[in-house]
């Protein structure tokens, strides 16, 4: 969300951003706010004039009966009473505009990041850098379900019967090895000096409005039925969410912080739900990592988040790239954001297995997030967030890329101590 300040004095500047997102419905919106917003310091200042001019007369109402001018007393009371009412209407007007400009001003998008590129979509979304190389063994590599299946290690069918279609029961030495996967990325950001936590799965309304979007939202989350919470779809949205209404001291910043949650996301679009796999699901686990900086340190905080996903994939022999995306793919609280995507042996091509963004002071804003500065004077911080690993998508990865032609699968050294030792893992069927 942007400082209304900023929208006032660079109407120009907010439209132009809002063409780079190809958001032109929303071009009416700027002009429309900024005259919300006058009328609303208008109606501020009128109050403020009418409370010192009612204070002032409240005065003098004493005085006046004191010395016997009992009409010229009954007179000022009217007038006090007179601006009593208005000062009640102005209230109301108050209000009802306040709560316009914030609706308003929570759907108009952030400055986009100079460097990022425009584009409508994200077939539009441009390669930065590879890491590793690319594989294509000579032998077929199968869809993901069947190597599995070749473990005994996924029942599709049943969790299918228990709750539809995206959803899964991993088992055997496949359900071992993603909670391998999952405790690796504990330790590999802990190593790395984040504090490592596990947030709440639901969160309130005011959380939620907070660290997304309203389309983001909407496609996304999960209400609970009768209450004011939801089912969290990362769990960065607990994480930000921890510091709402926070006054922090800048000697805590950086605010470094790596989470383990479950997720659950609708995942209403175009992509829709696999009815056979574990790419595109409702319920998925992950380890997150968060950052609430100095706005002046956000970028190279960026830059040291999606190192931290390279390096880990890379720890586990899959070759990965960054891929920026472009500016109609950006959610419209993010300032820039990139993809990490993992080698798919089976498929010759990329796919997405992480997501790095920086939010600038977005979440802070919303969310009433500010850092006690006296020299300077109190800010907000930026917040930035990014996928260290996200099973069992990344299973997908980790299988093509580590299986060998007699249907075993190797299991790197990293991951083997979180595997009773094996070196790797032999099929069942």
């Amino acid at each position: 969300m942007l400082d209304i300040k900023f929208v006032r004095a660079n109407p120009d500047i907010v439209k132009e951003n809002i063409k780079k997102k190809f958001q032109d419905e929303k071009l009416p919106m700027v002009d429309e706010v900024i005259e919300y917003d006058k009328q609303l310091r208008e109606a501020k200042t009128r109050v403020e004039y009418l409370r010192s001019q009612r204070n002032t007369i409240s005065k003098q109402i004493g005085m006046l009966m004191g010395q016997g001018k009992k009409e010229e007393a009954e007179e000022a009371k009217k007038q006090v009473a007179e601006m009593a009412d208005e000062m009640a209407a102005l209230d109301v007007k108050e209000q009802e505009l306040t709560e316009k400009v914030r609706k308003i001003m929570l759907v108009i998008p952030n400055i986009i990041d100079d460097s990022v590129p425009v584009g409508k979509d994200d077939s539009e979304n441009v390669e930065n850098e590879r890491f590793g190389e690319p594989v294509v063994p000579d032998f077929e590599v199968p869809y993901h379900v069947d190597i599995m299946e070749k473990f005994d290690g996924i029942d599709l069918d049943a969790a299918r019967k228990t709750s539809g279609n995206g959803f899964y029961y991993l088992k055997g030495d496949i359900a071992r090895l993603h909670s391998a996967i999952l405790s690796y990325a504990r330790d590999f950001m802990i190593d790395r000096g984040f504090t490592y936590y596990v947030p709440p799965f639901m969160i309130r309304s005011a959380v939620v409005t907070g660290v997304m979007s309203f389309a983001e939202m909407e496609n996304m989350m999960y209400k609970i039925e009768g209450e004011d919470l939801y089912l969290i779809g990362t769990s960065e949205h607990s994480m930000i969410g921890k510091f709402i209404d926070t006054m922090l001291d800048e000697s805590e910043l950086p605010q470094t912080l790596t989470s383990y949650s479950p997720c659950f996301r609708k995942e209403v679009g175009a992509h829709g739900i696999e009815e056979r796999g574990v790419y595109r699901i409702h319920q998925f686990e992950k380890q997150e990592m968060i950052v609430v900086c100095k706005p002046e340190e956000s970028m190279d905080w960026y830059n040291k988040l999606w190192k931290n996903t390279v390096d880990f994939f890379r720890s586990l022999d899959i070759p990965v790239r960054t891929l920026e995306c472009c500016s109609g793919d950006l959610a419209d609280l993010k300032v820039k954001s990139c993809d990490v995507e993992a080698w798919s042996p089976r498929q010759q091509k990329y796919f997405e297995v992480g997501s790095c963004s920086n939010l600038g002071d977005a979440q802070a804003r919303r969310l009433g997030i500010r850092v006690k500065n006296k020299e300077k004077g109190n800010y907000l911080p930026h917040t930035l967030n990014n996928t260290v690993v996200a099973p069992p998508r990344m299973l997908i990865a980790f299988l093509e890329n580590n299986l060998k032609a007699d249907g075993s699968v190797s299991i790197p050294q990293p991951l083997r101590m979180y595997m009773g030792g094996k070196e790797k893992l032999e099929p069942k069927k």
